[in-house]
């Protein structure tokens, strides 16, 4: 096969893995993306291989991020690109681990396993450079509903991405070795597709005790507009979250509903500062004192060109007084900040969108509201494992997610994240509450089920009655452990098979030396 064949069905194999997750969710496409993208760079030349892995990574990003386009396709274009050259690293592990100079025909002993080992350390990168890094579109952000789900709670986001390339490298090496041993080849892929699955006839469950049940009230209170326009109308977006509260507040004077322990707003439920604007203050006071309830709700404070502004979550008291507060701490590049903006603004008149730029917070996120300890991760940060776990280590009973993602409307990205809070409910042993302006709220048990969820573009208050957890998952306790475990082992694998394939080669290219200059020396 040729290279602009390989090529194509590189491209093809990153195409199944973006269809793999949300919208469309066709998981089952997940292990053969990765078979397809294995096989193609099987035994090639290691910048062949690098090459065929991010043709993959690229046409895998231009499917699962088609929504960036609500920003403009210079933000989707040159972002696939970008994160697809990761996956190039994945291509060359795959070329290094199978080269003919190895074990002609068969690479590497286990060599499955440790190209599997290197799709976590592709990902362990993504998650850190450049700017923080893009987590976006993990192997284990697609397996809800899978048997797979359940082993998150046991290993972590890692080591199901780990789990999910296994069951693919494996298919891959069934393929191969079907035709010279196939029931030997069949065994292989059961035995990872058991290992793989191993936990999901055995979920989870917290160990710690449950402290009591406290009702929440998540409000979405619609915004007025959609796509980039979506918070134009900032007066309205804080006026239609007010008013969902004040009905709620109706509905419990006339006994139709429970008074709430807490109350969640999304973020940037007010787009106006509401220590320097009296109305924005007393409008939020109002709603808290009306539902005798402590309103934990996401502000945009600040927004100064000269010093920028915080993506603050803030804790107002039943009395309606704020209090306690979190600011963002990984702000999303492009989106709430540009990079290098001395640089690239003169010349990308489309960063004049973002004229200010958000500062990072350094306080932790865990919040006392009412009688839980919140653990707040807005938006795109329920993406990032060191976060989430410094909430649970922090002692939070309940995960919080306030987003915004009103300017996504209509497209996978809002899936795609309400995909990860769901896992991420298995991965803490946490109830998990998704508060966003127009959808997708809802409220997801420890073992990933959606116990609430409201209908996208309309004003809803979702009201459940949630249990306080403790206690650590294996995957909390474990922490880091899994990912620089199994990355450390790509780079070991993938160094000793250079290093064993060049002595090989150069012993093979010196004994068809030798043979050349014995039959040209003959009479």
């Amino acid at each position: 096969m040729g290279l602009l064949a390989r090529s194509v069905v590189a491209g093809l194999a990153g195409a199944a893995l973006g269809l793999a997750f949300e919208p469309t969710h066709w998981v089952l496409l997940l292990p053969v993306g990765v078979a397809l993208s294995t096989l193609v760079c099987r035994g090639q030349r290691l910048r062949t291989g690098f090459w065929l892995g991010a043709v993959s990574g690229t046409a895998f990003m231009l499917v699962l991020l088609p929504w960036l386009q609500v920003i403009g396709v210079y933000a989707w274009l040159p972002l696939s690109l970008a994160e697809g050259c990761f996956y190039g690293l994945a291509g060359l592990a795959v070329s290094a681990l199978t080269r003919p100079a190895l074990r002609p025909g068969r690479g590497v002993r286990g060599w499955p396993v440790w190209s599997a080992c290197a799709w976590v350390l592709v990902e362990g990168l993504r998650a850190t450079v450049p700017f923080g890094g893009f987590p976006w579109g993990r192997l284990s952000f697609a397996v809800e509903d899978t048997p797979l789900a359940p082993m998150l709670a046991y290993v972590g986001a890692p080591g199901v991405t780990f789990l999910a390339a296994l069951v693919g490298t494996t298919l891959a090496w069934t393929l191969l070795r079907l035709r010279f041993a196939p029931v030997r080849a069949v065994a292989g892929l059961v035995a990872a597709a058991a290992l793989a699955s191993a936990a999901a006839v055995v979920p989870w469950r917290a160990a710690g005790p449950v402290d009591h049940r406290v009702e929440v009230a998540a409000v979405q209170g619609n915004v007025p507009g959609e796509g980039l326009e979506a918070f134009a109308e900032r007066r309205a977006v804080l006026d239609n979250h007010v008013e969902a509260t004040q009905r709620l507040a109706a509905r419990i004077r006339a006994g139709k509903s429970p008074r709430p322990d807490l109350v969640v707003w999304p973020e940037n439920s007010s787009d106006i500062d509401p220590y320097t604007d009296a109305s924005a203050y007393l409008a939020i006071g109002d709603a808290a004192q009306a539902v005798g309830a402590p309103l934990l709700m996401g502000a945009v404070v600040g927004d100064r060109p000269d010093t920028g502004w915080f993506n603050r979550a803030i804790v107002w008291s039943a009395r309606g007084r704020p209090g306690a507060y979190y600011d963002k701490t990984h702000p999303v590049p492009f989106g709430e900040y540009i990079p290098l903006r001395s640089l690239l603004a003169p010349h990308i008149s489309a960063l004049n969108q973002i004229p200010s730029d958000m500062i990072p917070g350094h306080r932790p996120g865990v919040l006392q509201v009412g009688p839980a300890r919140v653990g707040v991760l807005m938006c795109f940060e329920v993406a990032y494992d060191g976060l989430l776990r410094g909430l649970v280590r922090g002692g939070a009973d309940l995960i919080v997610v306030p987003t915004n993602n009103a300017t996504y409307t209509g497209t996978g990205q809002i899936e795609q994240q309400f995909a990860m809070s769901r896992l991420r409910a298995i991965e803490t042993g946490r109830y998990v509450v998704i508060a966003s302006t127009n959808g997708i709220s809802g409220m997801v048990a420890p073992d990933g089920t959606v116990v609430a969820r409201a209908p996208q573009r309309r004003q809803v208050v979702l009201e459940r009655s949630v249990a306080l957890l403790h206690g650590e998952t294996p995957a909390m306790w474990l922490g880091a452990w899994p990912e620089r475990l199994l990355s450390g082992l790509a780079v070991a694998t993938v160094l000793a098979a250079l290093v064993l394939g060049r002595r090989r080669g150069g012993r093979l290219g010196g004994r068809l030396g030798a043979r050349r200059r014995r039959r040209v020396s003959r009479p």
